[in-house]
């Protein structure tokens, strides 16, 4: 019997193995088709497609987009503003908001977490929102504009309250309340230090949000200069499309702008940096994932 386990052990790694490596392929591949096309001459992609090895080696996508550093550079600047700046208070309202909704002695705790799950459901419009927001809030062009909305997210408030309230025992914060602990001191001492798998999730959460938000800019921002990357990338698409287009219309020969390489320069450009940021909180999603797996 014990040489069939461990026969059987093995067919079921082998087996993983094989299925874990088929996903990861599945997974990497347009993002090898993406980059290869940033490096790709734009009339081989028209002719030939993308493929895994670039037909015939192009930067002509990566100098369109930085033709203009300075411009580029201030939509990275307001970008990486918006989503540190962003996720660090979402971060600190939005841990808060879970620690005192999972609380027993909280006597309308189940009232406001139906408030908080209603608005997931049903919204009050945008036109009424976009009217709050520039007229009575006056924050039409400004850096705030862009942070203010996505501070209280209703989904990961209530996903920050299921955690607090699987991952910490009510008996921990009785007794810290019985050696003299305030709130604010249960809030930093205990429940931030034994939430960080329910914090790097919803901080992930919040910065990919902040990070590919162009909206906020579309709906709210007229200076160019505070125009998010999002915003800024789709822009020049569309000002090249438009400006080839009309060229065409009017007999004009401008050449053939590289849209299709551009687009993909402009993939990696945007997704690059966000990227990076998964290796340092990977480790809290795995720990997210072994609590409360084996309990004794």
């Amino acid at each position: 019997m014990k040489v069939k386990d461990a026969e059987y052990s093995l067919l079921f790694k082998i087996l993983a193995y094989v299925m874990v490596t088929i996903v990861t392929l599945v997974c990497l591949f347009p993002v090898l088709l993406i980059i290869s096309g940033s490096f790709t001459d734009n009339e081989s992609i028209v002719r030939h497609g993308f493929g895994l090895i670039p037909d015939k080696f192009s930067l002509d996508g990566y100098m369109y987009v930085f033709k203009y550093p300075t411009a580029i550079l201030r939509a990275y600047g307001v970008t990486i503003l918006t989503t540190v700046v962003g996720t660090a208070l979402g971060m600190f309202f939005i841990t808060m908001a879970g620690f005192v909704l999972q609380r027993k002695d909280f006597k309308y705790r189940n009232q406001f977490s139906f408030y908080i799950y209603f608005t997931t459901l049903f919204g009050g419009g945008l036109v009424p929102w976009y009217i709050m927001l520039t007229r009575y809030m006056k924050l039409m062009d400004t850096y705030t504009v862009l942070i203010y909305p996505g501070l209280m997210t209703p989904f990961l408030i209530i996903l920050m309250r299921s955690f607090i309230k699987s991952a910490i025992p009510d008996e921990l914060v009785e007794s810290a309340k019985i050696d003299g602990a305030n709130d604010f001191r249960i809030y930093y001492s205990i429940v931030l230090r034994l939430s960080m798998p329910g914090i790097a999730t919803v901080g992930l959460f919040l910065a990919l949000q902040y990070w590919n938000d162009w909206f906020m800019s579309s709906l709210f921002i007229n200076d160019t200069r505070k125009y998010q990357l999002q915003f800024y990338l789709y822009n020049i698409i569309n000002t090249v499309q438009f400006i080839r287009d009309m060229a065409i219309s009017s007999g004009v020969n401008i050449g053939n702008p590289p849209t299709e390489a551009m687009r993909m320069a402009m993939s990696v450009v945007v997704t690059g940096p966000i990227v990076f940021l998964y290796p340092f909180v990977q480790r809290y999603f795995v720990k997210g994932l072994t609590i409360g797996a084996v309990k004794g």
